[in-house]
């Protein structure tokens, strides 16, 4: 048995979340740049596809959570229109009271870019996916040149669709619905927020993700962070299931 990693890490997890036996942990990740005695050489020069591109595959991990705390975090405050403002004060005081993840609904798009847990980057030509080991969820990214759709079923990833600006993969999302947080202080997010997210591998070990919200209904101008992972080498995702509501009748916030 293993304690998930996102809860050794910290991160705050409001339902219960049964770990499995996990397999194959610390197997040598094949075919990863290694050092004379064997070790991970995470300062190699970034992997490519066969087409050229950066290859952003493997098993990545959030280097600092605190963002997934506060995006804004660092830097200026969201430019928030009032009625956000008073929401995160509200979920603030009330000790975050009311978050997707009591009711094992997980998180969004820049709560998962932000975590420290794990998760897997799985690339094709035409498609990447993202595995979070938390909540066992997945990301879907189009690369084929279709269009954002025009948003009739609004969800908690929203949709998304990618394109290469040289070696930085630019990632526009929409179709969000309202019901999901920016990160646990509460900063809202709406029907009509756009998140666009610019990933770009540095070296074999590191990647930089810039984060942009552009959400006229509830900020009165773009705003983001800069967010920074490392790959997680000879490691493997496990299961970690969350049992619905086991905790949420006992939360009772301020």
């Amino acid at each position: 048995m293993r304690i998930p990693r996102s809860i050794l890490s910290g991160v705050v997890v409001l339902s219960t979340v049964v770990p499995l036996s996990a397999q194959w942990l610390q197997y040598p990740t094949p075919g990863i740049p290694r050092t004379a005695d064997g070790k991970p050489n995470l300062t190699a020069p970034a992997p490519r596809t066969a087409d050229g591109k950066p290859d952003l595959s493997g098993i990545w991990q959030g280097t600092d959570d605190k963002y997934f705390r506060d995006l804004a975090t660092g830097g200026p405050p969201a430019p928030m229109l009032p009625w956000a403002a008073a929401l995160v004060k509200e979920r603030k005081e009330n000790l975050e009271k009311g978050h997707p993840s009591e009711r094992c609904l997980g998180h969004g798009v820049t709560d998962y870019d932000t975590q420290v847990s794990l998760r897997r980057v799985v690339q094709t030509p035409g498609i990447i996916a993202f595995l979070f080991e938390g909540y066992n969820h997945y990301r879907q990214i189009f690369l084929d040149g279709r269009p954002l759709p025009k948003p009739t079923q609004p969800s908690y990833m929203g949709y998304s669709i990618g394109r290469w600006e040289g070696d930085t993969l630019v990632v526009e999302t929409n179709g969000l619905n309202d019901q999901g947080w920016l990160d646990m202080d509460g900063h809202p997010q709406t029907e009509s927020t756009h998140i666009i997210e610019r990933f770009t591998r540095r070296d074999f070990g590191h990647m930089d993700l810039q984060l942009i919200i552009d959400d006229p209904k509830a900020y009165t101008k773009p705003w983001g962070a800069n967010v920074h992972w490392g790959y997680v080498p000879d490691e493997e995702l496990i299961e970690a299931i969350c049992e619905n509501e086991k905790d949420f009748v006992h939360l009772v916030g301020k």
